[in-house]
């Protein structure tokens, strides 16, 4: 049999409920570039495992974070991740000229994205 890999994280995502203040301190905090806009794009740092998992700050009801983890198959993941105690948050769904997403969150409530390339 075939030894299976580590799914790694491709992506993640700061919510706040105030996106400028968290922006500000972020930029400040660790140097990072933070775009403008809905979603304030955070590009991928130097100094850890080339190139890094890139990110982004967005507006919303609760402040927290979301990781985004690549997964071989989407839809097997999922079944697995009720199996273990999620809960499927947000259906499979295209990104326009991406991935395939799914959301989930795990048996705590802390929210994971499910990523297909």
């Amino acid at each position: 049999m075939e030894q299976d890999w580590a799914r790694p994280v491709v992506h993640w995502e700061i919510e706040a409920r105030d996106p400028e203040r968290q922006r500000a301190f972020y930029a400040d905090l660790f140097n990072w570039q933070i775009g403008d806009g809905f979603i304030m794009e955070i590009p991928a740092g130097i100094g850890g495992p080339e190139p890094g998992p890139a990110g982004h700050i967005r507006g919303g009801d609760r402040s927290g974070v979301t990781l985004y983890v690549q997964v071989a198959d989407l839809g097997s993941s999922l079944e697995r991740s009720v199996v273990l105690g999620a809960t499927v948050v947000a259906e499979p769904f295209d990104v326009p000229g991406g991935p395939t997403l799914a959301g989930i969150a795990d048996p705590e409530g802390n929210p994971l994205m499910l990523v297909q390339a």
